[in-house]
């Protein structure tokens, strides 16, 4: 919560973050992501939103990475209509719009 990075399994290994995916993508991970009530929110401190943008910077400059989705992004297109819409996620995670998150330039926002 405190934007305190803590690295979890090494990025040279194959990882378990999101089926279908996981052998062309790293997997980032934050520590919140649901409201009191246990329903899915932004539950992201300012520390995280800063740590978390800087993240991902790094990682895309340093592994020439081209696209930046979240977990939810990754669910099929159920309707064909081109978009994956909130009625389409599998999983609500992470409960932010990253594509539009990291376009601002205040990211912490």
């Amino acid at each position: 919560m405190d934007g305190k990075v803590e690295k979890g399994r090494d990025i040279s290994l194959v990882g378990a973050h999101c089926k279908g995916w996981n052998e062309r993508s790293i997997g980032v991970c934050y520590i919140g992501g649901l409201d009191k009530n246990g329903c899915p929110a932004d539950t992201r401190t300012n520390e995280q939103k800063h740590t978390l943008y800087q993240l991902v910077i790094d990682l895309k400059n340093k592994y020439d990475i081209h696209q930046v989705l979240g977990h939810r992004d990754t669910s099929p297109d159920l309707d064909g209509d081109g978009v994956v819409e909130s009625c389409e996620y599998i999983k609500s995670c992470p409960c932010f719009d990253v594509k539009s998150w990291l376009g601002r330039k205040n990211s912490i926002k």
